[in-house]
């Protein structure tokens, strides 16, 4: 299991083991991502390259009424802006449908950009090691194997510092809407998961394998600082029982995240520019 201290999810040959099977997926689930499969092949036909799961649900960890489905969709072509409507339409059919799901969350790229030289070390391993094949051809094929370095934590979230600026943007439109708390609470999950596995990927070169369980990785966090070991506990716990605090919210972007990013950055340096 990952996390065991003589194997934490590596191989014999100290490289990341791919999470997850269709296998592992909860019986409760299991409809959800029939309905998922299906909607996309009548969304997308001849145009799909392929289609993953990630998360929870393939994790087999997956909570009645309080975990997402989470999707990422490869397409033959560059996605437009019909494919990202689509697919968002798509999510809250699914949602809607689906009690035991608490939304759904689809990532959608081409084919092409999924095997750049520019996106080896982000969704490049993303979709090697953390994605299950759903449907289509699996991308990993084509993809090199991966070791918890210093490269894979630059490439992954070494852009926190870019981010913040857009975060504080949500923030302050969702604060602002007429129902404040159930408009910031998914904000609260994706930010507390989000610097959580920043703070994770900080210490992964030292702590030497991956997990995805964020009580896990905030614990791998705090033994190399444990002066933000309790700061970064509750935020783990946000990240699974999450609130619509704006005080929450805002003490990640003028506290832990402005010093996460510069921790980040004096560790392994920024990472490579994209072209978006």
């Amino acid at each position: 299991m990952a996390g065991d201290a003589t194997h934490r999810g590596l191989d014999p040959q100290g490289f990341i083991e791919r999470e997850g099977s269709l296998g592992r997926v909860p019986r409760a689930f299991r409809p959800v991502v029939a309905s998922a499969r299906d909607r996309l092949l009548g969304l997308f036909g001849a145009r799909l390259h392929s289609a993953y799961l990630y998360g929870s649900i393939p994790r087999g960890t997956a909570r009645v009424g309080r975990s997402d489905l989470d999707l990422l969709v490869a397409l033959r072509e560059e996605p437009a802006d019909a494919d990202r409507a689509g697919v968002r339409v798509l999510g809250e059919a699914v949602d809607k449908e689906f009690p035991q799901i608490d939304g759904v969350g689809t990532l959608l790229y081409g084919r092409a950009r999924l095997l750049s030289a520019a996106e080896t070390y982000d969704m490049g391993w993303f979709v090697a090691c953390m994605c299950t094949p759903l449907l289509g051809e699996d991308l990993a094929e084509y993809l090199p194997r991966y070791r918890p370095d210093s490269l894979l934590a630059r490439e992954t979230n070494g852009d926190l510092a870019l981010l913040l600026p857009a975060w504080r943007r949500r923030i302050a439109e969702a604060g602002g809407s007429g129902n404040s708390e159930a408009a910031l609470r998914p904000l609260v999950r994706f930010m507390s998961r989000h610097l959580v596995r920043t703070g994770f990927t900080l210490v992964m070169p030292r702590w030497n394998g991956w997990t995805s369980d964020l009580a896990e990785m905030a614990e791998a966090f705090g033994a190399y600082y444990p002066q933000r070991a309790e700061q970064m506990r509750a935020v783990a716990r946000r990240g699974r029982e999450p609130a619509g605090d704006a005080a929450v919210l805002r003490s990640y972007v003028e506290d832990l995240g402005p010093w996460l990013a510069q921790e980040y950055t004096r560790v392994h340096g920024v990472k490579s520019a994209r072209d978006d």
